[in-house]
């Protein structure tokens, strides 16, 4: 389904639902640092999972940023800061 973003710009959509959880991992992992100022790796696995579901409801109510339809590539994932020496 074809959705009008206003602009006349024009995004692929598709609902998602609680099964969506792996492939929209960095979607949610944005979303939670962005709007919760959380750290995917800060929770539980059940406190992921009922975030993931308030994710997945303003995903299908279109109230997230177009960049968020259009996919992420890498979400915020810890507050770690690795020392990686080169």
């Amino acid at each position: 389904m074809l959705l009008n973003f206003g602009w006349h710009r024009k995004l692929e959509f598709q609902e998602l639902s609680n099964d969506d959880y792996f492939s929209k991992n960095n979607e949610f992992a944005a979303w939670l640092k962005e709007k919760r100022k959380i750290y995917f790796a800060d929770l539980s696995t059940e406190s992921a999972r009922e975030l993931f579901t308030e994710f997945v409801k303003d995903w299908n109510k279109q109230k997230l940023e177009s960049r968020y339809y259009e996919g992420i590539v890498t979400g915020p994932r810890t507050s770690h800061q690795w020392n990686i020496k080169q």
